[in-house]
This record gives C-alpha cells, structure tokens and sequence, in this order.
C-alpha cells in the first residue's frame, strides 16, 4: 500500500499537482452519481482557481451527458477543460459502497477523480489523463482508496 501511494505521489509531481484535503470527499452509501458528482464538483469548486463554480458543474455534466467517464473496474475520471479554469486542479472522491455510475462495464465506481485544466491547456490535460488512469489501475493503491473511511485518511494515503 506504502509503495502504491509514493507511485501515485510520483505521478502527480509529474504533472505538477498537489492534491488538497479540501478537495477530497468521500460519498456516502446510496449516492446517486449525479450526488457524488455534486459533492466532488463543490469539493474543487472551492479552489480560487476555479473561477466560476457553475460553469465547471455545467461542464461536468456536459461532458457526463455526451458520454460516461465511468471508464471501468470501479474508476470514473471526470474531466473538463474551460476558461473558468486558470490553472489544472483535481479532486478525489471515494465510495466504499460503490456509485452507479453507467460505466463500461456496467459494475458500481469506488474512485472518482475529477481533474479541471484551462481550456487552452490540451497538452496538460491529455497528460493529466493519461497518467490519471494509469496511476489508478494499480490495484493495490486502488483497493486502499476504497477502504478508507474519512477525507483524512484518503490525503494521508495520497501524500504518503
């Protein structure tokens, strides 16, 4: 578990971003995805960064409308770039209970990462996702995610 964290910790110097306690949530049993969505998107909206709270809501579920970023095997990566958005920022959300989440292979989302970057930043934001993903197919990291209980015990993991 250790190990899978300072991997993940590794990748997000990579790409530069810090993950704050404030922006890391864990959902309650029985949420419905648009709930967690809610949550997680009011968690990142509360980063000065975020210049405009409705818009990243209304970008999010834009996005989750044209298609699901339920991507499978418990994890969802909603993703947005716009201008409201002056610098890349994420936010972490955790469901023990899993979320309904229309993902791919139709099984519930334990882990939900939400990344927002400024429109005009395509290079940060495909790398963002692309390393995203792979930090969180790493089962180890993944399963200790979804044991944890509380927003304290998630930021203790992430930073090692």
């Amino acid at each position: 578990m250790v190990e899978a964290a300072r991997q993940l910790i590794a990748n997000m110097s990579a790409f530069g971003l810090e993950i704050v306690e404030e922006q890391i949530c864990v959902i309650p049993d029985g949420a419905t995805k648009q709930g967690a969505l809610e949550s997680l998107i009011s968690a990142v909206g509360n980063n000065p960064v975020v210049t405009d709270v409705e818009a990243l809501r209304s970008a999010v579920f834009e996005r989750e409308a044209i298609m699901s970023t339920g991507i499978g095997d418990g994890i969802a990566i909603p993703h947005v770039r716009i201008p409201e958005v002056t610098e890349a920022t994420l936010g972490v959300a955790v469901a023990p209970a899993g979320i309904g989440f229309d993902t791919l292979d139709n099984n519930p989302v334990h882990v939900m990462v939400l990344f927002a970057t400024p429109a005009e930043s395509d290079k940060v934001y495909l790398s963002l996702l692309a390393q995203v993903m792979l930090a969180l197919r790493d089962r180890e990291l993944f399963d200790a995610l979804v044991a944890c209980k509380t927003a304290a015990e998630v930021y203790a993991l992430l930073k090692g």
